[in-house]
């Protein structure tokens, strides 16, 4: 690996890269570091985005080599809908995701692989049949999860729900500052839920590191959504410098979500502009990892803030040169 450049004048500090299984994640043969798309592929059919369901192993095969295709570096492979619906037990979940994981570890060996679950025995399944890093979107809600991947030696996302359980959604969910008193005096009264992702991810991702996980492969999350508002959402990617500085590779889920949606007033299959804009904002402040729909636009987006930031070079340069 080598030594990051010198941030230029006036851009946020950049981020830290993400290793899974020894390998720095979105360094190409150039040499150069980019920011990584994870895209998604739900087994299921009811996710919130339509055009995300893939129930089928045929379409779901097909929109894994498309996102490989369109630059994605990780596919994140989910077996239950993150929001209220049907119950879906543990063994029908292990049945939506594992074997499809072996599969994609055969078909395309060099995409790496995520799988989204709260369950220790899903994610115990799923590292057996080849997975890269385990996606625990509901914030360690089975504390055995993070141990199956320190043992395993795979990743792991720590996130944020404010307490919530899976497959519930908030309701007049509130942060008030930590400290109203002390040195925090005169800071933006909204940092009261920034305070407490800090803080939870933190916890979280030292508890991953006691459990054996190495920390470059230890991801943060601030979860926009889950146990949280819209306001909520729009000042955590406000503040996304901040999360970029807890010294773990930030991954930003941004993509369709309802903050976007409520922000803009569209449903999810308008959300895409307002999902760029957002995944635009957040790389420019040093997030490392977007989870995407919208694979090959979300590529393009990253691509240009990069060279913005003077990570990467254009790919072409020869007007005025040529």
């Amino acid at each position: 690996m080598t030594d990051p450049a010198p941030t230029p004048s006036g851009v946020p500090a950049a981020g830290t890269s993400l290793v899974l299984r020894g390998r720095e994640v979105g360094r190409g043969p150039d040499g150069v570091l980019r920011p990584v798309v994870m895209a998604i592929v739900n087994r299921t059919t009811d996710s919130f985005y339509a055009p995300a369901r893939r129930p089928d192993d045929a379409a779901a095969l097909d929109a894994a080599h498309r996102a490989w295709a369109d630059g994605a570096q990780i596919l994140d492979v989910g077996g239950v809908r993150a929001g209220v619906g049907p119950e879906v037990d543990e063994a029908e979940e292990i049945r939506r995701v594992a074997p499809f994981v072996a599969r994609v570890r055969e078909e395309l060996p060099d995409l790496l692989v995520s799988v989204d679950t709260w369950r220790a025995g899903v994610a115990r399944e799923v590292v057996a049949a080849g997975a890269d890093l385990v996606n625990d979107t509901w914030a360690g809600h089975d504390p055995a999860l993070v141990e199956v991947a320190g043992a395993a030696g795979v990743g792991v996302v720590c996130s944020h729900t404010g307490g919530a359980v899976p497959r519930t959604d908030p309701y007049r969910v509130e942060y008030p500052p930590l400290d109203q008193t002390g040195p925090g005096v005169g800071a933006d009264p909204r940092d009261g839920v920034l305070d407490d992702v800090v803080a939870t991810l933190r916890a979280a991702a030292a508890r991953a590191v006691a459990c054996g996980v190495p920390p470059r492969s230890v991801l943060v999350d601030p979860t926009h959504d889950f146990g949280k508002n819209t306001w909520h959402s729009v000042h955590l990617l406000r503040r996304t410098a901040a999360l970029a500085g807890l010294g773990h590779p930030l991954l930003m889920a941004l993509s369709r979500k309802d903050f976007v949606g409520e922000t803009l007033g569209l449903p999810p299959d308008e959300r895409l502009e307002g999902t760029l804009a957002a995944t635009a904002l957040a790389a420019w402040q040093g997030a490392s990892v977007f989870r995407a729909h919208d694979v090959l636009a979300t590529r393009r987006v990253l691509d240009l803030v990069a060279a913005v930031r003077d990570e990467a070079p254009p790919r072409a340069a020869l007007r005025g040169l040529a």
